[in-house]
């Protein structure tokens, strides 16, 4: 996979454990080596099977292995409880999925392989590649994204969603759910639900191609 002239440079949303989705929307779309693939975060919770996502990201990564991975609220919440904090945000945000998902139901730590644990740890917080800037959750309008802080990268919606703010570089985006995919000058949104309204979406931003996975897509 080349990071400098990739043939297509393909964003993926929010998959929250939908890993049928997820199968569904790779054979769709088909990366090869010459794409330069990135997702958004939030690869967790919510949905059941989030073990397989990880898993399925893994051997991903093994085949492409310039594919970028971003790092969401939701690995970051994942981490803060690992590290014995925040249980409460954890659990309230859809964190007991995961941990039935790596068979702990006592709301104890989960145990989690090491590949699986060193892929949260590595995540990135953003990623440039040419005129785009891809980040979870968004930037903070007026400031410059030398200066963005990394709580507002994980965390930040309507402040930035409701912006025209020109960053000089469109910025790629997860974590705020949309109905549709969100294209403007200054921003692409890719969270179009997939635990919610079931549909898993990714852009080739070179040509602003759409493709989207839905559970009436999927077999009985």
């Amino acid at each position: 996979m080349t990071d400098k002239n990739p043939e297509r440079l393909l964003a993926i949303g929010d998959i929250h454990g939908c890993f049928d989705l997820l199968q569904k929307l790779l054979t769709d779309v088909a990366p090869g080596p010459e794409d330069q693939l990135v997702f958004l975060g939030d690869y967790i919770d919510r949905g059941p099977a989030s073990r397989q996502v990880i898993e399925c990201l893994l051997d991903l990564q093994r085949q492409f292995p310039e594919t970028v991975f971003l790092r969401g609220n939701h690995e970051q919440m994942l981490l803060d409880f690992l590290a014995g904090d925040d249980h409460l945000m954890f659990l309230l945000n859809g964190g007991n999925a995961t941990l039935e998902s790596y068979q702990s139901t006592d709301n104890s730590k989960p145990v989690i392989p090491p590949d699986h644990l060193s892929f949260f740890n590595n995540l990135k917080n953003s990623y440039i590649h040419g005129d785009y800037i891809f980040v979870h959750a968004g930037l903070r309008p007026g400031v410059p994204i030398s200066n963005q802080d990394e709580y507002d990268m994980l965390w930040i919606r309507g402040e930035f969603i409701n912006s025209d703010y020109d960053w000089g570089k469109t910025v790629v985006f997860g974590h705020s759910p949309q109905p549709e995919v969100l294209l403007r000058d200054n921003m692409v949104g890719l969270d179009t639900g997939a635990v919610y309204n079931n549909r898993l979406s990714c852009c080739d931003l070179l040509t602003r191609n759409i493709w989207q996975a839905s559970a009436i897509d999927l077999p009985d």
